[in-house]
């Protein structure tokens, strides 16, 4: 049962859900809640993003308003820091948090900080291998080829790397945005620490991105061991 429930299932992707669906809980929990606490400066998470942008000689990275929730991201192709319907306006220190976040990512591309640009450049084999890894690992067993199965499992493992990479990008892009807020007294001890726990509970969606991964790949190497000694 390769896409059911069964033993492996339970045993290594199971667990990883579960902290997945825990992760996304409190991402969403902490959000709502801090983005109910404004900031004493009154500064919103675009004015936000303009002015750490333009102290860090960043003139040319546009700041886009997009729909969505929580769909903010810093798109390096465009150059662009997209911020979504709950950030952009916001004066929460929730979306302070998140604008300078993204910003982060910008600063991270303008410097070439080496994970991001290891990230970007595994973008299109990582697709790939998400894409095609299943059917060729469910041919491979089901046909007795061996070699489709073992071809499956390895384009699957770029998506775990891809997830590894992941982390130090979004870790470091975090950091930035707390010292920068510190750093340029957008922000109260306060309501820096508070605003230290939105994010927290951001970058523990990327671990859990990773866990899953991870746990993913183990079953499918415990599904083709089995499936060799049968």
């Amino acid at each position: 049962m390769y896409y059911g429930i069964d033993y492996t299932y339970i045993i290594y992707v199971m667990p990883a859900l579960l902290f997945a669906m825990y992760a996304q809980f409190m991402v969403n929990s902490r959000f709502s809640k801090y983005s109910k606490v404004y900031s004493q400066r009154g500064m919103t998470g675009a004015e936000a993003a303009r002015l750490i942008l333009d102290n860090n000689g960043l003139q040319n990275v546009q700041i886009r308003h997009i729909s969505g929730h929580l769909s903010d991201h810093y798109d390096p192709r465009t150059r662009t820091v997209n911020l979504s319907d709950s950030v952009y306006s916001s004066t929460s220190i929730a979306s302070i948090g998140v604008a300078a976040h993204e910003v982060g990512h910008a600063i991270q591309h303008a410097t070439n900080y080496a994970p991001m640009s290891i990230r970007s450049a595994i973008v299109p084999i990582t697709n790939i291998g998400s894409s095609l890894s299943m059917p060729l690992f469910i041919i491979g067993l089901l046909f007795n080829f061996d070699f489709l199965a073992v071809a499956g499992i390895i384009l699957f493992s770029l998506v775990a790397i891809f997830q590894l990479v992941t982390l130090p990008v979004e870790f470091n892009a975090s950091n930035r945005a707390l010292r920068t807020l510190e750093s340029y007294n957008m922000l109260s001890d306060d309501e820096l620490g508070n605003t230290k726990k939105v994010l927290g509970a951001a970058a523990m969606t990327y671990v859990a991105a990773l866990l899953t991964s991870l746990a993913q790949l183990l079953r499918l190497l415990a599904i083709f061991g089995r499936n060799r000694d049968d």
